[in-house]
C-alpha cells in the first residue's frame, strides 16, 4: 500500500543524502523513480531541471517545482509514459498546501509512494506552509536528528548575517543570502536574545 512520507529535521541533518540513498535503492532493484526539488535549486530561474545535492557530495538531477507547478498532473503524465514506482521530493518545506494535497492524491489515486524530505520550521521557529500540510496529511512521519554544539538534539534553524549575528526578522526564504546553523531550542533562544 502506497503512503505519503515526510522526513523532516533541522538543517544539516542529512535529509538530501537519505533521499538520494533511498532513490538509489529503488533504482538498484530496477525500479523507476521521479525526483523533484524546489526552484531554489535551479541553475537558472527558467530551468525545468535542477539538482538534489547533499553536503557529503551525493547528487542527482531532479525536476523543479515552483509554487504554481501542478505536481499531480506532472506525475500522472510521467506515469502514463511508462513505469513509475516512487516519487521523491527534496526541500518539501517549499511546497504549497495545495501541492501537498496533490501529493496525497498521487498516493491515493495513482497508487505511488511519495517520499518528502524537508525542514519543519524556518529561522523564526515557525512552520513552513508545505511542512505544516505534510505534518497534517502524511501517513508516516520521521525525524532525522542532528546535534547542537552543546550535544543536545538540534531542532531550530538560526539565520545569521555576515558577521555571525542572529537574524530574527525578514523573508521566510533566503536560500543563498544567509548563513544558517542548527541549534537546540535553548541555544536558539539565547542567540536571538543577543
Amino acid at each position: 500500500m502506497s503512503k505519503l512520507y515526510f522526513t523532516y529535521s533541522a538543517m544539516n541533518a542529512g535529509k538530501s543524502a537519505i533521499l538520494l540513498q533511498a532513490a538509489h535503492n529503488y533504482r538498484e532493484r530496477g525500479m523507476q523513480v521521479m525526483l523533484w526539488t524546489s526552484v531554489h535549486h535551479a541553475a537558472e530561474p527558467s530551468d525545468t531541471l535542477g539538482e538534489i545535492e547533499s553536503r557529503i557530495g551525493l547528487r542527482a538531477p531532479a525536476h523543479i517545482y515552483r509554487p504554481d507547478t501542478a505536481v499531480f498532473a506532472a506525475i500522472a503524465a510521467r506515469q502514463a509514459d511508462g513505469p513509475l514506482d516512487a516519487v521523491f521530493l527534496d526541500e518539501a518545506q517549499f511546497l504549497t498546501a495545495d501541492q501537498v494535497l496533490d501529493l496525497a492524491r498521487v498516493v491515493d489515486d495513482l497508487g505511488l509512494p511519495v517520499l518528502c524530505y524537508g525542514l519543519r520550521t524556518d529561522f523564526r521557529g515557525a512552520l513552513f506552509p508545505g511542512s505544516a500540510q505534510l505534518l497534517a496529511l502524511a501517513d508516516h512521519l520521521r525525524e532525522v536528528r542532528t546535534v547542537c554544539h552543546c550535544g543536545r538534539k538540534a531542532t531550530m534553524n538560526l539565520r545569521r548575517d555576515a558577521s555571525g549575528t542572529a537574524i530574527a526578522e525578514g523573508e521566510q526564504v533566503a536560500v543563498e543570502k544567509s548563513d544558517y546553523v542548527s541549534l537546540c531550542r535553548k541555544h536558539f533562544r539565547e542567540a536571538l536574545a543577543g
